[in-house]
C-alpha cells in the first residue's frame, strides 16, 4: 500500500484564525532540480547526474544553511561547469525558478488564513518569486537566513515559535521528510503533488475549520 504523507483529513483541535506554512519549491514556485542541472550541465559539456551529486557532496547544506555566501557558490559551480559564468549561471537561475499557479491563491487563502514559508533556500534566490505576494505573508523563513535546514526539527520549533497558540496549523511540502517533521511538530501536513492538485485540499481543509466552531 502507497504511504501517505498527508494528515490533512483530521482536524486538529485548537483556536483562532489557521495558519498555513508553505514551502517554496515544488509547491508555490519550481524546483531548481533537475531544469537548472540539466542546463549547468548542457553548458558545459557534462552529464547532470554527476555534476549535481558533487553539489550535494560539497556544496548543499553549507548553502542552504548560510555556511557559504551566494559568491562562493558560484565561485564553486563556474570552476566545477568549465565555460560558465557566474552571468549565465544566475540567468539559469531564473529560467529555472518559475512560479507556480499556487502563487496566486495566497492572497485568497490570506483572507481565511495567517500565511507562512518555510523554505531551504537563499533569500536572495526566492525574493523575487515573494515580491508581488508580500503583503499577503505573516512570517517568511528562509534556511540559509537562520542558518537551519528543513528536516532538522530545531527548524520547526523555530517556526512554530512564531504561530499563534492553540492555533490549527496546515504545512504544505512536496517532500515527505519534511511532512514527518511538520506531523511530529503536531502540524497537519499535506503532500503537494506535481499537478497542484493540492490547493483543492487547502480550500476544503479551511472551509472545515469555518464550519467547526472554535
Amino acid at each position: 500500500m502507497k504511504r501517505s504523507y498527508s494528515t490533512i483529513d483530521h482536524i486538529e483541535e485548537g483556536s483562532g484564525k489557521p495558519q498555513l506554512v508553505f514551502d517554496i519549491g515544488g509547491v508555490l514556485a519550481t524546483n531548481l532540480s533537475p531544469v537548472f542541472w540539466e542546463l549547468v550541465a548542457a553548458h558545459s559539456n557534462q552529464k547532470a547526474e554527476p555534476l549535481y551529486r558533487k553539489y550535494k557532496e560539497e556544496q548543499s547544506k553549507m548553502l542552504w544553511t548560510g555556511g557559504i555566501t551566494e559568491a562562493a557558490f558560484w565561485d564553486w559551480l563556474c570552476r566545477a561547469a568549465k565555460g560558465l559564468s557566474e552571468e549565465q549561471g544566475k540567468a539559469y537561475l531564473k529560467e529555472s525558478l518559475q512560479p507556480l499557479p499556487a502563487i496566486r491563491l495566497l492572497e485568497k487563502w490570506s483572507l481565511a488564513a495567517d500565511i507562512h514559508i518555510l523554505s531551504n533556500h537563499l533569500s536572495a534566490w526566492v525574493e523575487p518569486i515573494l515580491q508581488d505576494v508580500r503583503p499577503f505573508l505573516r512570517t517568511v523563513t528562509i534556511s540559509s537566513a537562520v542558518g537551519l535546514r528543513k528536516p532538522q526539527r530545531e527548524l520547526f520549533e523555530h517556526v512554530g515559535s512564531q504561530l499563534p497558540a492553540n492555533s490549527r496549523i496546515l504545512f504544505i511540502d512536496d517532500q515527505p521528510s519534511n511532512l514527518e517533521q511538520g506531523a511530529a511538530s503536531g502540524w497537519s501536513t499535506l503532500l503537494a503533488d506535481p499537478e497542484g492538485l493540492w490547493s483543492g485540499k487547502v480550500d476544503e481543509w479551511l472551509s472545515a475549520i469555518a464550519g467547526t466552531p472554535n
